[in-house]
């Protein structure tokens, strides 16, 4: 696919980032838009492999082995390179139902299994997806589609984050009549409320909900599926139930002083921050904000790193990230082969910005949190440095004694991932559970309840989004094929 020789021809270019100095003062895309011609010569790279994984979507010794949706990249590439963006747009939705979402916050998974990535720097197929997706949206070429027939049968999905939307919308696409419950005053879940407007600007969202709406897909919002809306209305009114309300369990600081004021987790501080950016929300902690504040992230990942940039964007005046891994090497080890994912070390945009502002890399490895300090505000934090031993079967991390510090702290935000799903819903239907608190299913997605399904982080564990935009297609399919016997396109 793409151009024979275009692997030798033509190097990988990077995505463009706006400058720092200036990005920060906004909270506007992070990017810089790729032009025709660049685009033309990344597709060119794909290398027409014969056997390729960036499309497989599979697990293999836990590591992700290319795009979960199955996506036929080289095909796409292939029609990108001969000028044919729609034709690359009209394949690409075959398989995935939001490229607009994953072009601008997946991790690429298809990228770190790219056949050229073996040895020399893969395809940038997430850039060529943005590029794609992003000239469709601008020439107002996406445009509502409903299904020819409709089947009579009524589905409600209960949250609207990526796996609720993607359910929402391969159900609708199936010719049923859906209705998207949401706790919050906005739909998107995790879109619209747990990313930070410079990685997924909330227009971006709210776009693509008014496409479904006018799809005939009926949102329902300020509407706490068990609180605000009887279990008992949802199942008389519906045929089917999707539970799709993700893995909103934060982990939390267990530590003495974890109680302090000034102590938040990063979904409190990120949904705050977006709530007072688009002027939406019901805000809990109107007063939540960096700015002058000596901020500690603990947690490395990336809502870890979404914490540095918003703080930073607020005004922080020291940002400190705690990770309690050990930096990760620069490149694969051994146990860590082509094609899965891979497990290297990556300075992240958040991580950029705070070297330029504040002269180092904000990020402190093998460190962890002792104790928070402070009378009834949080004052400091003292940290310890941990060694990884082998225990039972299981590496744990083990403090390391005189390794003791003490940070100056106004703000610590608790990046620390999610547990699972709230038990609240999962408790009044009386569900079975399996680890983590999921949702356990058959391979259909089926609970142990008539007519009530699970999908995404509910279901599997905190997961990535294009995972969860996976599932829920997945799910709608068995839902469809329980509700109808089929489980084809109308």
């Amino acid at each position: 696919m793409g151009k024979i020789t275009g692997f030798m021809e033509y190097e990988r270019m990077e995505t463009q980032y706006r400058p720092i100095r200036e990005r920060i003062s906004d909270y506007f895309d992070l990017t810089m838009p790729a032009d025709y011609e660049t685009i033309i010569c990344q597709s060119a790279r794909c290398m027409n492999c014969g056997v390729s994984f960036c499309h497989s979507g599979i697990v293999v010794d836990g590591g992700p082995i290319g795009c979960p949706l199955g996506n036929l990249i080289p095909e796409i590439n292939d029609l990108v390179y001969n000028g044919d963006i729609e034709g690359a747009y009209d394949r690409m939705s075959l398989t995935h139902p939001f490229p607009e979402f994953t072009s601008r916050v997946c991790p690429a998974l298809c990228e770190g299994s790219c056949v050229l990535g073996e040895h020399e720097p893969p395809v940038t197929v997430k850039n060529i997806e943005r590029y794609v997706i992003d000239y469709m949206l601008e020439n107002n070429k996406i445009h509502p589609r409903t299904p020819r027939i409709r089947t009579g049968k009524k589905v409600a999905v209960v949250g609207s984050g990526p796996a609720g939307l993607a359910c929402a919308d391969m159900l609708n696409r199936l010719g049923n009549l859906v209705t998207v419950f949401e706790r919050a005053d906005t739909p998107g879940g995790l879109l619209m409320y747990g990313i930070p407007n410079m990685k997924l600007e909330k227009s971006v969202v709210m776009n693509r909900i008014r496409i479904m709406i006018e799809e005939n897909i009926n949102f329902v919002t300020n509407s706490e599926v068990g609180f605000d809306v009887p279990i008992i209305k949802l199942m008389n009114d519906f045929d089917a139930v999707v539970l799709c309300c993700g893995a909103a369990n934060e982990r939390k600081l267990d530590v003495p002083g974890a109680n302090l004021k000034g102590v938040h987790t990063a979904m409190e501080f990120l949904s705050e921050s977006t709530k007072g950016l688009i002027g939406a929300g019901r805000a809990k902690n109107a007063g939540l904000n960096a700015h002058g504040k000596n901020v500690v992230v603990v947690g490395g990942g990336d809502t870890g790193t979404d914490c540095v940039a918003t703080s930073i964007r607020q005004g922080a005046k020291s940002v400190i990230q705690l990770e309690i891994l050990p930096s990760p090497p620069e490149n694969r080890a051994e146990e860590n082969p082509w094609p899965l994912w891979p497990r290297i070390k990556r300075t992240e945009y958040g991580q950029h910005e705070a070297i330029e502002l504040f002269g180092a890399d904000p990020r402190r490895f093998s460190t962890t949190v002792q104790e928070i300090n402070g009378s009834r505000h949080v004052s400091s934090v003292t940290t310890v440095d941990v060694e990884w031993i082998g225990r039972e079967g299981r590496m744990a991390p083990c403090p390391l004694p005189g390794t003791e510090r003490e940070i100056e702290a106004d703000l610590v935000l608790s990046a620390m991932g999610f547990i699972g799903p709230e038990r609240g819903l999962i408790d009044q239907l009386q569900l079975d559970i399996g680890p983590g608190g999921c949702v356990m299913t058959n391979d259909d997605y089926e609970s142990n309840l008539l007519t009530v399904f699970a999908a995404g982080d509910m279901r599997t564990g905190p997961s990535l989004v294009v995972w969860a935009l996976s599932e829920g297609r997945n799910a709608a399919i068995a839902c469809d094929r329980y509700l109808n016997g089929r489980g084809i396109m109308i």
